[in-house]
């Protein structure tokens, strides 16, 4: 019995979640054979007795310092509020405080043993003890869209797309940061406030074949294969790079196309690439050699974990796709004298990635001046992946911060019933605070960059992460608890800093209390129409939507509305076998049948609130449906709106379907008309015109009902979980 209390206050220690409530909202608690295996992976074996009481005296160790010369390089603390140091320090320790921005501050350790408040926020150096260490002092709550948006009325709204489904003559069958800057003045026109884009990390240029936004490489750096160099250098040294590698028919082959051939597009785009800047380096004249200043300022301020990066590059070209884990031992470390050598002798290659990353930061800087210059509040939303590729440069250029030999996935709930795996890398929290959440920070820093907001994909791992062990189903999987405090803290600095909004994913299993402590950092959660239900599900009234979460119709693992009318995701779902054992095709159909009703109801199209005809549903011709539904969602209180190009065009097929690879094509839908005409058609044109009056109407309704409706909201909104990242 001894044993399995040490065992069980080993894994507590160390960050393992023993008791949770399910999606169903009932009692979990993780075996003791699960809490061995992830002790082991985890780093804490408990082969034996003097093997577990080693690891439990570790993780004591790193869970609670015991002499300031193990505290960690970075602490975190609130402006206004005393500072609690990691551990016991005496009332009366002289310290001495440098302020980022310049002055001092010289005192003494309260009686409490605290460190007194500091009002500046921003990242200070406190020396106390004998040790120097890094206090980020945050606001209390992040930026927000009251203070982005110069006139709260009406409620801003956006749109949200998929970076790589834009299409525009010359884009080489690839979506790209041309035609996006084109949407956001096209959106701006329209009243748009906020375009939301799908993740433009960095992918893997050598392995193209690997295109899952969600899955990149580094979260560090960017996508190459989205930079569009016609924006920094104009139309004729491109055409004339693609020229000289023989690439005119293919590309315009590639780009009529309904789906993207990333393996295909990727190579040739990347050919033309070389050769641009090959042209670029030759050159010598005062345009080009104004434009070398800016790439070397830019890679001056990128730092390491842009040279990391463009080092790993350089390594792949000649071992591609190969994991660097079966790279030679002395490559695998970025810090090795072998690493510094090859990156020595192939300096001209690591130029090219270096150079393939500022196009990107450019052409990213051009869409978001675009569209502030258009009109928008906000501008680019920029999303942040939940993992990395454990076969990337992010696990390879920190090691130390990432877990291995476990990955993210997300536990048995009503969507998934045998829980997901996403097979990508995560932070490890002991990493995290021992390099100062150097990653982290870095992260943040790269996402808020040409962004006025930034959306936190499964927010939920903030503060749990379901990680589940290479090889083991997701149901043998484990919480792992984060430092949620100082990650908050972190982000709400970084949002000050960089003026950006922030949205947290909050849909699936969620946490007691976890909405409520985003809420009260102005980190704005995510309303989904689909589940936006009561009890009984019905589908809610819009005044009883929340006022602390973006609303939205759908997401990229979701149907569009179009689809979820027409059931074409339980088409896929039953044709690729994806239901549950006690589903079938003619019972979700006829539950959607019901369900179809039910939405009628509430947006509108129906006078019943409750049960109308199915048939009377299911004839609303689909335009008739979309119109409603959009001003359904504008009506809200949301503090922003969120809708996806899918359902402003009304296209049935979603990005995404969930626990699939290749049986679905995720990731490759084009739109089909070029950006420049895509929202001009008067059906999409009146939807958003629709929808903007909807939003100010939002604004009136809110303040005229806002105490009849405020306890009824709170009893009727119980945000229901599911979905997936």
């Amino acid at each position: 019995m001894k044993d399995m209390k040490d065992l069980s206050f080993l894994a507590e220690t160390v960050g393992l979640i023993l008791e949770w409530e399910n999606s169903d909202g009932e009692p979990c608690r993780l075996s003791t054979d699960i809490q061995r295996m992830m002790l082991d992976l985890l780093g804490f074996p408990t082969n034996d007795e003097p093997t577990l009481r080693a690891s439990l005296d570790r993780a004591q160790r790193l869970r609670q310092p015991q002499e300031p010369a193990q505290w960690p390089p970075l602490i975190t603390a609130e402006c206004d509020a005393l500072v609690t140091l990691p551990s016991s320090v005496a009332p009366g320790t002289p310290y001495r405080l440098q302020l980022e921005h310049g002055g001092a501050r010289e005192g003494e350790i309260d009686a409490q043993g605290c460190l007194p408040a500091v009002a500046q926020t921003g990242y200070h150096r406190l020396a106390v003890c004998g040790v120097e260490l890094t206090l980020a002092v945050a606001p209390r709550q992040c930026f927000s869209v009251a203070d982005a948006a110069a006139d709260p009325a009406p409620r801003p709204w956006g749109l949200a797309t998929q970076l790589y489904a834009l299409r525009r003559d010359g884009d080489g069958g690839i979506g790209d940061l041309q035609a996006l800057q084109t949407l956001a003045r096209h959106a701006a026109r329209h009243g748009a406030q906020a375009l939301a884009i799908s993740p433009t990390h960095a992918m893997f240029t050598a392995w193209p074949e690997r295109y899952s936004p969600y899955a990149p490489s580094s979260r560090l750096v960017r996508n190459a294969l989205y930079a569009a160099p016609e924006m920094l250098f104009g139309e004729a040294p491109v055409k004339h790079a693609i020229r000289r590698c023989g690439l005119e028919v293919a590309l315009q082959r590639l780009e009529p196309e309904d789906l993207i051939d990333w393996p295909t597009a990727g190579r040739y785009k990347l050919t033309w690439l070389r050769a641009l800047f090959d042209d670029f380096i030759t050159r010598d004249d005062d345009t080009t050699q104004a434009l070398k200043q800016r790439w070397a300022q830019f890679r001056q301020q990128g730092g390491e974990h842009l040279e990391d990066h463009c080092r790993f590059e350089a390594l792949q070209t000649v071992r591609p796709q190969v994991s660097w884990h079966d790279w030679p031992e002395a490559l695998r470390r970025p810090d090795s004298p072998e690493v510094a050598r090859f990156a020595d002798d192939n300096a001209r290659e690591v130029d090219f990635h270096a150079f393939l990353q500022w196009l990107v930061a450019e052409g990213l800087s051009g869409a978001q001046s675009a569209a502030r210059e258009a009109g928008m509040a906000i501008g680019l939303i920029a999303d942040l992946a939940v993992g990395a590729d454990a076969a990337g440069s992010q696990t390879w250029s920190r090691q130390e911060e990432m877990l291995q030999g476990v990955s993210i996935g997300a536990p048995p709930d009503t969507f998934n019933v045998h829980g997901q795996d996403w097979g990508l890398a995560s932070f490890s929290p002991h990493g995290l605070i021992h390099s100062g959440f150097r990653s982290f920070i870095d992260m943040l820093r790269v996402g808020f960059s040409h962004a006025g907001g930034l959306r936190i994909d499964h927010a939920l791992g903030l503060l749990r992460l379901w990680l589940v062990p290479q090889g083991a189903p997701p149901t043998q999987g484990a919480y792992l608890r984060f430092p949620f405090k100082d990650m908050l803290r972190l982000i709400a600095l970084e949002s000050w800093r960089h003026r950006g909004i922030v949205i947290g994913e909050d849909l699936g299993t969620v946490a007691a209390g976890f909405r409520e402590a985003l809420a009260s950092r102005h980190i704005l959660g995510m309303q989904v129409l689909w589940f936006e239900q009561d009890e009984q599900g019905g589908f809610l009234d819009a005044a009883a939507w929340t006022d602390d979460a973006i609303a939205t119709s759908s997401t990229h693992d979701l149907p569009t509305i179009a689809g979820w009318w027409a059931g074409r995701d339980i088409e896929w779902r039953s044709r690729l076998g994806l239901l549950a054992v006690d589903q079938n095709a003619e019972s979700e159909s006829q539950a959607r049948r019901e369900a179809r009703a039910n939405l009628s109801a509430a947006i509108g199209l129906t006078h019943s609130r409750r049960g109308p005809s199915t048939l009377e549903a299911a004839d609303f011709p689909i335009s008739r449906v979309l119109d409603a539904c959009v001003c359904h969602l504008g009506r809200t209180p949301a503090p922003l709106l969120l809708l996806p190009v899918e359902d402003a065009l009304g296209l049935e097929e979603q990005a995404n379907l969930p626990t699939t690879l290749d049986e679905h094509p995720n990731w490759r839908r084009r739109w089909t008309a070029s950006t420049e005409a895509l929202l001009e058609s008067p059906e999409v044109a009146e939807r958003l015109a629709a929808l903007a009056k909807a939003r100010g109407l939002a604004r009136q309704s809110v303040n005229e009902n806002a105490d009849e409706n405020f306890d009824e909201s709170i009893h009727q909104n119980p945000r229901k979980t599911g979905g997936s990242s």
